[in-house]
């Protein structure tokens, strides 16, 4: 299940409803995977709150890890790829940042940070132990691979970006993945290693387990979340999705202030 829009409501809490259903659902011996745009240390600490064991696939499939922090798959933007990325976004230089995957400080780096900026701001105070400012922003790419580069912005900003990024000479060689929130005007967008989505970080996952697409319901509402329905043999979408998800003929659960999650867990697993 994805967490912003799914799993949360919209003040970005975890209702205790859909807390009960996933850890019934738990002690029935059905695995419980988050899956979700956040990097790992944030996603944390919504995972944390889950009185039972749960697996999370963060960075929009770019890693696998335990609850606890064991690295089980990574698959990070190779360097100079990242560093092409951002010589060709340098006019969107404020809505830029790059993430690693690194266990204390120094996780996200942006150049100049406007901490209560109204897109950015909200999303980096939570966590001001982890981030860091570097200027010029490509110099914190120093030979170490990053999980993606990120933008986060107004939807309208980050669509004519994405429509840049898809032009240039090297798109083929990273993955775009796209978050929209219209109702709040905020889209958060990661380039990624080629071949990266969540769909195929949980088809990963699920090899693993020797679990077949077919015994895998996704729950999910937004772009991002696409690969990863087309993948589970059972696709569900909330219905606070964008609309297009809601048109393809997947079953549809109650919104995530309605505790869709718990739903759909009570209605097609329990």
């Amino acid at each position: 299940m994805d967490l912003d829009g799914t799993l949360l409501n919209s003040n970005s809490e975890l209702p205790a409803e859909n807390v009960a259903a996933i850890c019934e659902a738990a002690s029935h011996g059905v695995d419980i995977v988050v899956v979700t745009g956040r990097r790992f240390n944030s996603a944390r600490l919504i995972v944390d709150q889950l009185p039972c064991d749960a697996q999370l696939i963060g960075s929009n499939g770019a890693v696998i890890k335990s609850k606890s922090g064991e690295t089980l798959y990574r698959r990070l933007l190779p360097v100079d790829i990242a560093h092409q990325v951002l010589d060709a976004t340098e006019e969107y230089r404020a809505y830029t940042g790059v993430i690693f995957d690194r266990p204390d400080d120094r996780q996200v780096i942006f150049e100049r940070i406007d901490w209560e900026g109204p897109f950015i701001g909200p999303y980096l105070r939570r966590h001001r132990n982890q981030v860091a400012e570097v200027v010029p922003l490509t110099e914190c790419l120093d030979g170490e691979d990053p999980v993606e580069v990120l933008f986060i912005g107004e939807c309208a900003v980050l669509r004519r970006l994405l429509g840049m990024l898809k032009t240039l000479p090297t798109a083929g060689e990273f993955k775009l993945a796209l978050t929209e929130y219209e109702h709040r005007n905020v889209s958060m967008m990661d380039v990624l290693e080629r071949g990266v989505s969540k769909g195929a970080a949980l088809a990963e996952w699920a090899a693993r387990q020797g679990i077949s697409r077919d015994e895998v319901m996704a729950i999910g509402d937004n772009w991002n979340d696409r690969e990863m329905l087309e993948y589970a043999g059972l696709p569900v979408v909330m219905d606070n999705s964008v609309a297009e998800l809601k048109s393809l003929g997947w079953a549809v659960a109650e919104s995530n202030d309605e505790c869709g999650v718990a739903r759909a867990i009570r209605k097609y697993v329990l």
